[in-house]
């Protein structure tokens, strides 16, 4: 129920959100054998790669937590509203990133183009 109540918001600040999501008090946590993140994203992160990677790793690695990644990129007739992002990458380099950073999660990286998966 929960879901429901969320609003979608801009933002590419990865890390704060992964912190939000990871280094809070799991309810029930000791009842539940394993926990995954998932994000829905369409680029890059903010930060590095190599910060991020570095942060999921330590994250996840205590225990059996899991970041996986869905990229959804389309690029024909896309309205960016004249908001630069703070980092640009093409599609190649963003899918390139995010794998570097679920592999670090142990996580699983889906790529949504426009054709499809």
């Amino acid at each position: 129920r929960w879901v429901l109540s969320l609003e979608c918001k801009g933002s590419r600040n990865l890390m704060s959100a992964l912190r939000r999501a990871v280094e809070v008090d799991f309810k029930d946590k000791d009842k539940h054998k394993s926990q995954g993140i998932y994000l829905l994203t369409t680029g890059i992160p903010d930060q590095e790669t190599h910060t991020v990677s570095a942060y999921v790793a330590e994250a996840c690695g205590g225990f059996d937590l899991q970041l996986h990644v869905c990229l959804f990129s389309v690029t024909k007739g896309t309205d960016s509203s004249g908001i630069i992002p703070a980092r640009y990458a093409n599609p190649r380099e963003t899918a390139s990133a995010f794998k570097e950073i679920v592999q670090a999660a142990n996580g699983r990286f889906h790529w949504f183009g426009e054709a499809g998966m």
